[in-house]
């Protein structure tokens, strides 16, 4: 259930893509404390994009969670900034994260909802 979808105006090298994904994939298991085969990832590269007025490279980071710990936003959003740094060389101070707890019943899958 949980998602973390990475946005940036980088271009990312095709053999760059799966091994990015796999590590994030597996930082956020580890990081929410739940089964990565739940986990996705998606990964938008070379987006015409903007921040301070500057193409200079930047990210925007979406993770949504079925209880996402409000109280841990800021240990999430310090490893997911140092993740995408080391991956991508994108400073922290060019990438902004949206947290978002979603509801069960407002979040399918295998043709039901996870209120059941």
């Amino acid at each position: 259930m949980p998602l973390l979808k990475i946005t940036t105006n980088r271009e990312i090298d095709p053999e760059q893509r799966s091994p990015l994904m796999a590590k994030a994939s597996s930082r956020v298991a580890e990081l929410l404390g739940k089964p990565e085969s739940y986990v996705m990832v998606m990964l938008e590269h070379g987006q015409e994009m903007l921040f301070g007025g500057s193409p200079e490279p930047l990210a925007y980071l979406e993770l949504k969670s079925i209880g996402l710990p409000r109280d841990r936003t800021g240990t999430l959003s310090a490893e997911l900034c140092r993740l995408v740094t080391e991956e991508l060389a994108i400073p922290e101070r060019r990438i902004y994260i949206e947290f978002s707890d979603a509801e069960r019943d407002l979040w399918g899958w295998n043709s039901t909802t996870f209120a059941r």
